[in-house]
């Protein structure tokens, strides 16, 4: 299975290149893939270091608030298994 994961645009480095945030981790990605022109605090769905898409503010914190949710699920989950 794969997954895109929503980033932060937090500079441009160059024309085919941009570096990202994913909530306090930052890396650099590539952006040659994407017809949309990129500003800061754009976001974007990152795969294998290549920005996909641009996508709506909203949609990505959206989906960054259920992967947290998802991540707190499985912890408790986890813990409940180390009891037994």
């Amino acid at each position: 299975m794969c997954i895109a994961i929503p980033a932060k645009v937090v500079e441009i480095v160059n024309d085919d290149t941009i570096l990202v945030d994913f909530g306090g981790v930052k890396r650099e990605v590539k952006s040659t893939l994407l017809e949309d022109k990129l500003e800061i605090n754009d976001y974007v769905l990152v795969h294998i270091g290549f920005a996909m898409t641009k996508v709506d503010e909203e949609e990505a914190l959206e989906t960054l608030r259920l992967f947290a949710e998802i991540d707190a699920f499985n912890q408790n989950i986890e813990a409940f298994s180390q009891k037994g």
